[in-house]
């Protein structure tokens, strides 16, 4: 078990679950970023922080472990987990809090899903998952 969150490009992470089918890719964006500005297909829906209170949320943690393990045991290892968030901050400040409680293999995709805002202060121009052309949706 590594004890750093692994950082990925897009594409890296698309072929880590191209080539793995036990990856998991969760989204730790709030509810609203997730069904309205779009998420990964076949993404996991876990909040890291979310409305109304934009707190971090208390059982982030035991959700994954229930998502890789239907309530976690000591063998999450198993399965390489993969997070995204619009950036790549949050993606990484949740996973070091699951490498802090001994959750297997994390890593986190560095662009996010929409990158960082370019000169004209929007995203999805410059980096992330869209700009990348993968696979995603919205409601």
């Amino acid at each position: 078990m590594s004890s750093d969150v692994k950082g990925l490009s897009v594409q890296a992470s698309w072929d880590l679950l191209q080539s793995d089918p036990r990856a998991l890719l969760i989204d730790i964006r709030s509810g609203m970023e997730f069904l309205f500005v779009g998420h990964p297909v076949g993404a996991i829906h876990i909040p890291w922080i979310d409305e109304p209170d934009w707190d971090i949320n208390p059982n982030f943690v035991a959700d994954v472990r229930k998502v890789l393990l239907g309530g976690g045991s000591s063998s999450e290892s198993a399965a390489p987990v993969i997070l995204i968030c619009r950036s790549g901050k949050r993606s990484l400040a949740a996973g070091l809090k699951l490498i802090e409680a001994n959750v297997g293999d994390v890593y986190h995709i560095e662009e996010g899903f929409e990158g960082e805002l370019n000169e004209a202060h929007q995203r999805s121009a410059v980096g992330g998952w869209r700009f990348h052309n993968m696979p995603w949706e919205q409601c």
